[in-house]
């Protein structure tokens, strides 16, 4: 998998922020620079945003690829209508983007709708998952079950992402309107987040990728602002309803299926974690329906966009007021259930295992709880790993030396030269004796 996620070396100064706020511990400090455990990255985001000397990015395809193709078409998320302020139409947005290039839109927001119709007429298929039923909606939620929590993976639905379906509908639409080649047609969509960037290029639940690229919202922003204050009155009717647009924001996807009050909307790393080891344990036993938002308010928080998701969820609520409950229906717009299943079977992704041999795994799984009993359970992060265990973990695995832990090296110290001296060379927190206190002025 060619994740989205990537440091820029000449600005990362070590300084290990994103190491600790890493949900899946991904991330290491080595030589002064962060690296990044590539089998364990969901590419949340939460590294992006935490960085403070913008070390971390996530790579979106350059706008030049339009040139690749003869035909292209966008498809906008919705988070994208509540990054502008006196937004009034979502036309405005959509004649925009034709402006800049695009021949033809396709919202990502008519695939949601679309999506949510089906599964209030199929019931059925969430009736084989086992429950509570967990949405696919989100990349990096998805990975991340796959990776941590593989019990649930009988929970998750098995449609293809919103994204995906528009991906789909749009370019059958432009082959039959243009008469060109499937191949000739690029079909690119404007995302929140990492996560949907990478899922663009390498689904986790289809064989083949149906998109070309992927945009971030935050680099088609400014280019938006002058088309769309150029334009007299929007064109471009929106083709979806306010089922598809509440999809941008955390709960949206629970309410567009018609799900019964027994849900929980999720949003936020940490929350996602915490309920899913919940579910894993059973202790929420009176949940149908899990919506799972890796970013703080759902896609509009995503790490790609432009405002702040608390005031683009106000936007966006105010925005829907004039649009249709329901723009369109599932029956007469894509009518095969094979469309929004997905052909792809999510598995379990072993990237935290120690080694293929059951027995060599358990003989380094010992080895890392002995020195973990030897080390000293702070969580500092100077040895550039996030806790404890993981550096253990680190050092049997060959991706670290004992010597890497300052405690570690002042007991070698002691041993070699008495314990007077072992710790002077030590930072001030991690001197084990007081040093001299200077006397103030006052």
């Amino acid at each position: 998998m060619q994740h989205s996620v990537s440091i820029e070396y000449a600005r990362c100064r070590g300084c290990t922020t994103c190491m600790k706020n890493c949900p899946t511990q991904a991330i290491r400090v080595r030589r002064g620079k962060a690296t990044i455990l590539t089998e364990r990255c969901v590419d949340c985001g939460e590294c992006i945003r935490c960085c403070p000397h913008k070390a971390i990015k996530a790579r979106s395809d350059p706008f030049s690829c339009l040139e690749e193709f003869q035909y292209t078409v966008a498809l906008p998320d919705p988070a994208l209508y509540g990054q502008f302020q006196h937004l009034d139409e979502v036309g405005r947005v959509l004649d925009g983007l034709l402006e800049l290039g695009f021949h033809a839109v396709y919202e990502t927001a008519k695939g949601a709708e679309l999506l949510s119709d089906y599964a209030r007429k199929h019931p059925g298929d969430a009736a084989e998952k086992k429950l509570p039923v967990i949405s696919s909606a989100c990349p990096a939620a998805l990975r991340l079950i796959r990776i941590r929590f593989p019990q649930l993976l009988e929970h998750i639905t098995s449609t293809i992402t919103p994204m995906e379906l528009a991906a789909i509908l749009a370019r059958k639409k432009a082959v039959e309107e243009t008469g060109l080649l499937p191949e000739q047609i690029g079909v690119f969509a404007i995302v929140p987040c990492s996560a949907q960037v990478t899922a663009a290029h390498s689904p986790d639940d289809l064989q083949q990728p149906v998109l070309d690229g992927a945009f971030s919202i935050r680099d088609l922003y400014l280019r938006l602002l002058s088309p769309m204050q150029k334009l007299d009155a929007p064109h471009t009717p929106s083709s979806a309803g306010k089922a598809g647009v509440r999809w941008a924001f955390c709960g949206g996807e629970a309410s567009a299926r018609g799900s019964s009050e027994r849900f929980l909307a999720v949003d936020g790393m940490d929350s996602v974690i915490r309920i899913l080891a919940a579910i894993e344990d059973d202790r929420v036993p009176d949940v149908d329906f899990v919506e799972l938002c890796a970013c703080t308010q759902g896609c509009v928080g995503g790490c790609l966009t432009v405002e702040d998701p608390f005031v683009a969820t106000m936007r966006l609520r105010h925005l829907i007021r004039s649009l249709p409950d329901v723009a369109c229906s599932y029956d007469d717009q894509v009518g095969d259930p094979a469309i929004v299943q997905a052909d792809k079977e999510l598995e379990f992704a072993p990237v935290y295992l120690l080694d293929p041999d059951r027995t060599v795994a358990m003989e380094k799984m010992s080895a890392i709880h002995d020195l973990e009993r030897q080390l000293p359970g702070l969580l500092c992060g100077s040895c550039g790993a996030p806790s404890c265990h993981a550096f253990a973990e680190d050092v049997v695995m060959g991706r670290a030396q004992r010597e890497d832990c300052i405690f570690q090296v002042r007991a070698r110290m002691r041993a070699m030269t008495g314990p007077e001296d072992s710790d002077e060379y030590l930072p001030a927190p991690f001197r084990s004796k007081l040093g001299k206190v200077v006397p103030s002025d006052r």
